[in-house]
């Protein structure tokens, strides 16, 4: 079976092709597309006018204001141009956890169809999207391109992914920081568990290097609403053996304190550090999802 149609459904599909994503700042490209680029050349939108000087082409002359001041002067344009977009996204084992009787989406399954929302968003406005996959470390990489046979690509990467392994979220993403280009956007999409101060260090250091960075903190709704009522075993999905049975009614006051503590950690962090954070559950609709959060987006 074709990987798109296993990732991103029909309602999926047209719900994109209807979005739009415009670059807050200017971008570097080479082709001309919808973000504004800090290269002069030619385009629909005047910037400025400048003194001609020999070798200046005639048509780039403004005759109507040679008329009027009886000098030549050039007319110059800012083009637009492709935005580069990265994914990044985590297949640690974390990320496979979906629900108390398996049965339900994984936090990956969701992570890999709302990437590939996001890549036929950025595909099919001609930008450049590229895609890591990571654990441990960076286990596949995609640079950004912006041919037709990348979504294609893209969503064989993503459909071929699976979990496993621990992951040390801040090592990777400070390893990806330095494969990612200057003035695109970075997504980091994971479920952010592990040390609060690495992964914050790391995103501070994707932010300086990107104009914009968006982390989508996947999480399960167990994890949120922890609706266990009797004796629980928990097995680590990243650690082998490692197991632990519990009295949920005791413990849930403890867990619910300790997760909220975390949140409001990252929260504040990425405010703090200019990263766009976007809580999201697995049993949300993507596009829609994305829909939400890039009318947020257009509204600040």
């Amino acid at each position: 079976m074709p990987a798109l149609p296993r990732l991103l459904a029909a309602e999926d599909h047209d719900r994109m092709a209807a979005l739009n994503w415009y670059a807050r700042g200017v971008v570097e490209g080479l082709h001309v597309g919808m973000h504004r680029s800090p290269y002069i050349g030619v385009s629909v939108e005047f910037k400025e006018h400048r003194a001609y000087v020999r070798g200046d082409e005639v048509r780039s002359i403004d005759w109507k204001l040679y008329g009027k001041t009886d000098r030549l002067f050039v007319r110059q344009y800012e083009h637009e141009s492709n935005l580069k977009a990265t994914l990044l996204v985590d297949q640690s084992g974390s990320m496979a956890y979906r629900g108390t009787q398996g049965t339900g989406i994984s936090k990956h399954l969701f992570a890999t169809r709302l990437a590939a929302c996001l890549s036929y968003l950025f595909v099919s406005q001609h930008d450049a999207v590229g895609l890591s996959l990571f654990d441990t470390q960076v286990r596949t990489m995609l640079p950004p391109r912006n041919r037709v046979s990348q979504l294609e690509h893209l969503m064989h990467a993503l459909a071929d992914s699976s979990c496993g392994g621990e992951t040390r979220l801040g090592e990777v993403l400070t390893d990806a920081a330095s494969r990612v280009g200057r003035r695109g956007v970075v997504f980091l999409i994971s479920d952010g568990f592990g040390d609060v101060e690495p992964l914050l260090r790391s995103l501070s250091l994707l932010r300086q290097l990107a104009s914009e960075v968006v982390f989508f903190q996947v999480w399960h709704p167990d994890e949120l609403d922890f609706p266990f009522s009797t004796r629980t075993r928990f097995q680590s999905l990243e650690t082998p053996g490692q197991e632990r049975v519990v009295d949920p009614l005791s413990f849930r006051k403890t867990y619910l304190r300790n997760l909220e503590r975390f949140q409001t950690a990252v929260a504040e962090g990425c405010t703090q550090r200019r990263i766009t954070h976007v809580p999201c559950r697995s049993d949300e609709p993507h596009a829609e999802l994305i829909a939400r959060f890039l009318s947020r987006r257009e509204a600040v």
